[in-house]
């Protein structure tokens, strides 16, 4: 038996969280494996969850606990796996602290467990997936063994320690929650990419920006000297002020570090941020230029960041789903707006987040902002028609959204669906949204 099976032959785990990702599936269909007994506790109800269950219906060792969590779940077991946005102030993670309970999470317990592997870790609150793929498709190109983790859509990250082997290289993207488990370990990334910091999840954090960069933090904060950190010019003059950065080949990094001369197939000085981090990763690596040149010119962009679907009849449509901030859809529009020419959809659940930047820059961008329901469009509706010039139009769905967009749009326009907001309410997640509006453009004659 594996020594990592061995770690938890016979352990009785909570798992806090299932949910619908896939994380916690695959999680449970691992540990069950290694020989764990499960207790899956989860505030969503089986109907909600009917998709993750059903899968895990042929596993004997597990029980379930459905719309609720129970204190006494959290003090008799041996450890437990907590998923991501569970609440700071979680009374059952305090309850299974005070019974001496270890807290676990995916990505750091695969690090703790992992040996003789290199971990490329990338965090920050925009462009850390896009960034996580290129230094991975560099990587793979250059012929290294390298496997793909952490805030990936679908995957989990504890079960790839069945596949690593000494000398492998594993690249996670790391959320502010997942860095909560290196934070607790007191573990950071070999190589850590730091791209940015800016307003995000103010909600889950009570409006505190200092709890949301602390848990940022972890991706350095307890890297050795000979560890590397590389990082986006916004943000290292937050870190410098704050911390000492212990790994000794730090390096700050900018757009213009990419040459002029490449040809990329995304647009935007906030991909050509992101194409400068990856290529600072490979060079710290001994990655040949004209292999991460190649990689990168080839590379098509991350599905649902400012993803480019296809012209329809003259008009350009970009699925932007995982734009859920302002500073994002900002992004995507300085990226592709230059004409004036944006029909945006915009809107959907309130994250608190200040909207005045966005909303004051939309007349320089958008002819028409098509508004989704939702909690946040309800906050910034009246501001947005402050715009006499701005063409605004409500809707009640997606469907509608994306049909009366298509009617305001002229031959040359772009149709950008850069929400700003979170998805909750009319969706599943972000994904769940950009799928259906994939589909619906999809489904449309070019």
């Amino acid at each position: 038996m594996p020594d990592y099976a061995k770690h938890f032959r016979g352990k009785k785990i909570t798992m806090l969280g299932l949910g619908l990702l896939g994380r916690g599936l695959h999680d449970a269909k691992f540990l069950i494996e290694c020989g764990a007994t499960l207790l899956i506790t989860d505030m969503k109800s089986k109907k909600d969850l009917v998709t993750s269950v059903a899968e895990l219906k042929h596993y004997r060792k597990i029980k379930y606990v459905f719309g609720k969590h129970r204190l006494e779940d959290f003090e008799k077991c041996d450890m437990v796996l907590k998923a991501a946005r569970v609440p700071l102030d979680s009374p059952y993670i305090a309850h299974a602290r005070k019974c001496g309970i270890p807290i676990e999470m995916d990505a750091s317990l695969f690090v703790r467990l992992a040996n003789e592997v290199t971990i490329v870790g990338i965090t920050g609150t925009r462009g850390k997936t896009t960034t996580t793929y290129l230094i991975y498709e560099i990587l793979k190109a250059a012929g290294k063994r390298v496997y793909l983790g952490g805030n990936i859509r679908g995957m989990a990250t504890l079960p790839l320690i069945k596949k690593i082997k000494r000398g492998d290289i594993v690249v996670l993207e790391l959320d502010s929650w997942q860095l909560q488990g290196f934070g607790d370990a007191k573990i950071s990334p070999h190589i850590a990419v730091f791209t940015n910091f800016l307003d995000d999840h103010l909600d889950y954090y009570h409006n505190d920006r200092k709890l949301y960069f602390e848990d940022k933090a972890c991706i350095f904060k307890f890297q050795k000297k000979e560890d590397v950190l590389i990082t986006g010019e916004q943000v290292f003059p937050v870190i410098k002020k704050k911390y000492r950065v212990h790994a000794k080949r730090s390096l700050v990094v900018g757009a213009g570090a990419v040459p002029r001369s490449w040809k990329l197939r995304v647009p935007g000085a906030h991909f050509c941020a992101n194409v400068a981090l990856a290529i600072a990763v490979a060079k710290k690596m001994g990655i040949p230029l004209a292999v991460a040149k190649k990689t990168v010119e080839n590379f098509p962009g991350v599905p649902g960041r400012l993803e480019r679907l296809k012209d329809v009849g003259g008009k350009l449509v970009y699925n932007d789903t995982c734009a859920t901030t302002p500073d994002a859809t900002l992004a995507a529009l300085q990226a592709v707006g230059q004409k004036k020419n944006v029909l945006l959809i915009l809107g959907g659940h309130d994250k608190k987040l200040d909207m005045k930047k966005l909303i004051s820059q939309l007349p320089l961008f958008c002819k028409t902002v098509v508004l989704l329901p939702g909690s946040g469009t309800e906050r910034i509706s009246a501001l947005v028609h402050k715009y006499k010039k701005l063409d605004i139009v409500e809707v009640g769905t997606l469907k509608d959204a994306v049909d009366a967009a298509f009617r305001k749009a002229a031959k040359g326009d772009i149709i950008l669906f850069s929400p700003a907001f979170a998805s909750f309410g009319m969706f599943k997640n972000e994904y769940d949204r950009g799928d259906q509006f994939r589909a619906m453009i999809q489904s449309l004659r070019a």
